[in-house]
């Protein structure tokens, strides 16, 4: 029998839900205790655990394209937003919306719209494929500019002036180079700082827990863009960091005896799985 590692394991208090992922789970279990069918517009949440766990408590995800198949049912619009076009779709075969777009999201959705009414010509750093900048898009008839990084711009043909967004998961700092940059290349920049303070203040507090451990455990869904980003900022700051996704993937061959193991997430990152991995870690 293999000797206990004793490891002394601690979770990152600033991890878990952020309120938009909190606010879209809670509608969706209120919901779902009538016992009622209720279906979700895409993943409510990039985690695959917490997904299954709504899954058995009766959600069922749906696409798009399956709007026109569905009739008086109920659907359920995630954090992420959507564009008009999905509400008219909702609506048109009687079916129900249960909104949980996040309010920042919403904001974000006004305050572009606005620009948009005023003729500004709106650029976007986000990924264009994220649901959540496709429905931004749709607000505006798709007439921006959307990008992640700037090697996608060519910064001699952009207008003299423009309005930069960004998508509400980005990292700050990221944004700030690329408003500095912008400048420097003589292009006057309308900046509208829209990232979530909850995420943009994650990174240096994520930076000062890792560097306290031995060893650090990220767990987030794989096709988390917020968990990848959150990985990088642990792995750069303690280089013995390992990211998975559920508990079966630890691996005891990573730890020694009487290490110092920290917990953290992504903000799509539930609680009760952090707390499946510090139990897990605790017994090996």
């Amino acid at each position: 029998m293999s000797k206990k590692l004793h490891l002394y394991v601690e979770t990152d208090p600033s991890a878990g839900f952020c309120f938009g992922v909190i606010n879209a789970i809670n509608k969706a279990e209120e919901a779902l205790q009538g016992k009622e069918e209720l279906y979700c517009l895409g993943e409510v949440v990039h985690n695959e655990e917490e997904n299954h766990r709504l899954k058995k408590l009766g959600l069922t995800t749906i696409q798009r394209e399956d709007l026109q198949l569905l009739h008086h049912r109920r659907i359920l619009f995630r954090a992420h937003g959507e564009p008009p076009s999905s509400y008219a779709a909702v609506h048109e075969n009687g079916n129900e919306v249960i909104d949980a777009t996040c309010p920042i999201v919403k904001g974000l959705q006004k305050q572009i719209e606005r620009s948009y009414r005023a003729g500004e010509r709106i650029y976007l750093y986000g990924k264009a494929t994220h649901p959540e900048v496709i429905g931004i898009a749709g607000y505006i008839n798709n007439d921006l500019v959307v990008f992640n990084d700037l090697d996608e711009l060519d910064l001699l043909a952009l207008p003299g002036k423009i309005t930069l967004y960004s998508q509400t998961t980005q990292s700050i700092d990221n944004f700030q180079q690329i408003v500095e940059t912008l400048l420097r290349h003589g292009i006057e920049v309308n900046v509208k700082n829209t990232i979530c303070r909850s995420v943009a203040h994650r990174k240096p507090a994520l930076q000062e827990f890792c560097r306290r451990f031995d060893k650090v455990v990220f767990v987030a869904g794989q096709n988390s863009s917020n968990g990848k980003f959150l990985y990088q900022v642990c792995k750069d700051s303690n280089p013995h960091t390992y990211f998975i996704s559920k508990t079966n993937e630890l691996q005891p061959g990573w730890f020694s005896p009487d290490e110092r193991v920290g917990i953290s997430g992504a903000t799509s990152t539930p609680l009760w799985l952090l707390a499946e991995v510090k139990a897990h870690l605790e017994n090996l």
